[in-house]
């Protein structure tokens, strides 16, 4: 643990904690804005085996028909500028619309965790990670984004051991060690995420 709190204090000394403060002020811009709320939401249902990079293209090209075009034609659409497994997401956007304005509502109502828990239970295509993911987005910092990049990281680092599969429950005793983490640091899930990202891959992006 201590050779990766080094690594993450040094860039915490470098210019790349301006662009971390930078993300994370733009991520509590979004969840300010409804139309982007449900924008970001069908962004995280784009990237469940799919790179960061990939979809934030996808979103920029083909954003504004997140919310509009027929199943089929969106599914056409996304093909087009290129995401995986598009007729598979076209559904589950077009499926997530018909509780768009209740997300929207308990966005402003619900805490951190008990939204997660809400959007993994009713919003398919969705997971705890994703749900996480795209909350983060909006501007809640105390939800670890958790998959088998950070998994590998921790483990590699002696944090904990990996688990054989990151269901519901491995998934919280994780983010239990990533609070531990933060805490020791002073840092927020958000801002850990995103340096660990850094590490993983030299880039910030959401």
């Amino acid at each position: 643990m201590k050779k990766l709190i080094s690594k993450i204090d040094e860039l915490r000394s470098s210019e790349i904690k301006n662009r971390v403060d930078r993300r994370i002020l733009e991520f509590e811009e979004v969840g300010k804005n409804k139309d982007l709320i449900f924008s970001e939401l069908c962004f995280c249902i784009l990237t469940a085996n799919s790179s960061a990079d990939n979809c934030i293209r996808v979103q920029k090209e083909a954003g504004e028909h997140f919310d509009s075009l027929e199943g089929d034609r969106l599914a056409g659409k996304l093909k087009e500028v290129g995401c995986r497994f598009h007729t598979k997401r076209a559904g589950y956007i077009v499926e997530a619309r018909k509780n768009r304005n209740e997300l929207i509502e308990k966005v402003g109502e619900l805490e951190s965790r008990e939204l997660r828990q809400w959007i993994a239970d009713t919003i398919k295509g969705i997971g705890m990670k994703e749900a996480s993911h795209f909350l983060r987005n909006i501007g809640h910092k105390n939800l670890a984004i958790i998959d088998f990049h950070i998994i590998d990281i921790l483990d590699k680092e002696g944090i904990i051991k990996k688990p054989k599969k990151l269901d519901r429950e491995n998934y919280l005793k994780i983010e239990k060690e990533l609070e531990r983490l933060g805490e020791r640091m002073n840092l927020s899930l958000a801002e850990l995420d995103l340096y660990l990202w850094y590490l993983e891959t030299g880039k910030i992006l959401k």
